[in-house]
């Protein structure tokens, strides 16, 4: 008798085993065409990968959003839209995009970029901001006059954070008296770097200088030695720059080597 219930729940477990991963693999049923579960998988995938969790709420809106297409995409091929020039036109485009959209994917995959590639370009960043940051402080006019009108206002006490606000046509730093905050000399044009350079800390430039934007009046507020970032903080950064950089050389290299007549 115990041999025979055994034998009867073997039974059961078997052809529950073989029925369930069937069952798992539909979502739901839609006039009577099984909608495969991993339709929903590959939404839910898709969602994560742009950095959003998916929660019950997300799965259940899946689920439905599935359903609602399964539903439309019947009545669109009941009415034979698919047999349609225009609907055949964007298939195509929408294939040739994804076709296009998998080689990058596998390019990046095989041609990944290693970690003495990104401490190669992390030293050259570094080797090109090291040195001194320069804070300083400008005001921005229209012509010369402007600007040494400004400069005889600053000798006689003129309060340069105010002049700034009223007289300087850069909108960004005239807003806050003409602070430009820390910056590299090189963040700069060359005319405003070579001037700013030569200051003491406190001095104002006792001669307009002139660039591309007009004629400055220009503080030297600080120095200290580059703050630059540890290479763990800019890491990920600097990977997806490489791999830009690496893709846009795949993609310039394929137009190179095609025949085009």
């Amino acid at each position: 008798m115990q041999n025979k219930l055994l034998s009867g729940l073997m039974a059961v477990a078997v052809v529950a085993a073989t029925a369930l991963p069937a069952a798992a693999q539909n979502l739901a049923i839609v006039n009577g065409k099984a909608v495969p579960t991993a339709r929903a998988e590959l939404i839910e995938q898709q969602l994560q990968q742009a950095g959003r969790e998916v929660t019950p709420d997300i799965k259940k809106q899946v689920r439905e959003e599935v359903i609602a297409r399964e539903i439309f995409m019947q009545e669109a091929q009941k009415r034979g839209l698919q047999n349609s020039k225009d609907f055949k036109d964007q298939m195509e485009l929408a294939r040739q995009a994804l076709l296009i959209r998998e080689l990058f994917a596998d390019y990046q995959k095989k041609n990944p970029v290693t970690d003495a590639e990104i401490q190669a370009e992390y030293d050259k960043f570094v080797a090109a901001n090291a040195g001194k940051e320069y804070k300083a402080s400008h005001i921005l006019v229209e012509n010369e006059d402007q600007a040494k009108a400004i400069i005889a206002q600053l000798d006689k006490g003129g309060n340069f954070e105010e002049i700034a606000k009223k007289e300087s046509k850069d909108p960004g730093s005239g807003a806050k008296g003409g602070d430009l905050g820390w910056a590299n000399p090189s963040s700069y044009v060359p005319e405003f770097t070579e001037a700013m350079i030569k200051l003491e800390k406190g001095k104002v430039t006792q001669t307009p200088v002139k660039s591309q934007f007009g004629w400055h009046v220009i503080r030297l507020d600080d120095t200290r030695d580059a703050q630059l970032p540890k290479l763990d903080e800019v890491k990920d950064q600097v990977r997806q720059q490489l791999e830009q950089q690496k893709l846009m050389q795949f993609q310039q290299d394929l137009r190179t080597k095609a025949k085009v007549e």
